[in-house]
């Protein structure tokens, strides 16, 4: 573990000897992620990329990859592409990476069931902006938006997330 490894547990996240209030599954945290339990799968997961709107940001870090209109990400089971980034149109279940509201402005990519899924074990887990101050998400782990861009930009490409 390295002090620049994300730790999350209920009561927030520890990033580079700081600490800050963060929200995790509305089912609290497993060690059985199914698909749509919203829970948040506890164990160590590697970032594995980092999403971002250059519209409405400027590229955080060096490995930054802009979120382009037609991105999009499947949640369907039934899906060849399930837990995939695609492209729009797509026919099955997905979410859009490029959101009017920010949610998904920053996305921190983890391997969670990625890169080859196993299907019905959970979608994508992200870390990503809040809806409001710890308001519990679908399974991923959210942050205010300012704490999630002093993240992103301290960020390595060995960085973990270790979830209790």
């Amino acid at each position: 573990m390295s002090n620049l490894d994300l730790h999350v547990s209920k009561w927030g996240l520890k990033f580079s000897g700081k600490y800050f209030p963060a929200s995790i599954g509305k089912n609290g945290v497993t060690a059985h992620k199914k698909e749509g339990d919203s829970k948040t799968p506890n164990g160590e997961h590697k970032i594995v990329g980092v999403l971002y709107r250059p519209d409405r940001l400027v590229r955080p870090c060096a490995w930054a990859k802009a979120i382009k209109l037609s991105d999009i990400w499947s949640d369907d089971v039934n899906d060849p592409c399930y837990n995939l980034i695609g492209k729009q149109p797509h026919e099955y279940s997905h979410e859009l990476l490029r959101r009017p509201d920010p949610l998904y402005d920053i996305i921190l990519l983890t391997d969670w069931n990625w890169p080859v899924p196993i299907r019905g074990k959970g979608s994508a887990i992200f870390i990503h902006s809040w809806r409001k101050p710890r308001h519990p998400t679908e399974g991923c782990v959210a942050l205010a938006p300012n704490h999630l861009l002093w993240i992103t930009k301290r960020l390595k490409t060995s960085s973990k997330i270790f979830i209790k």
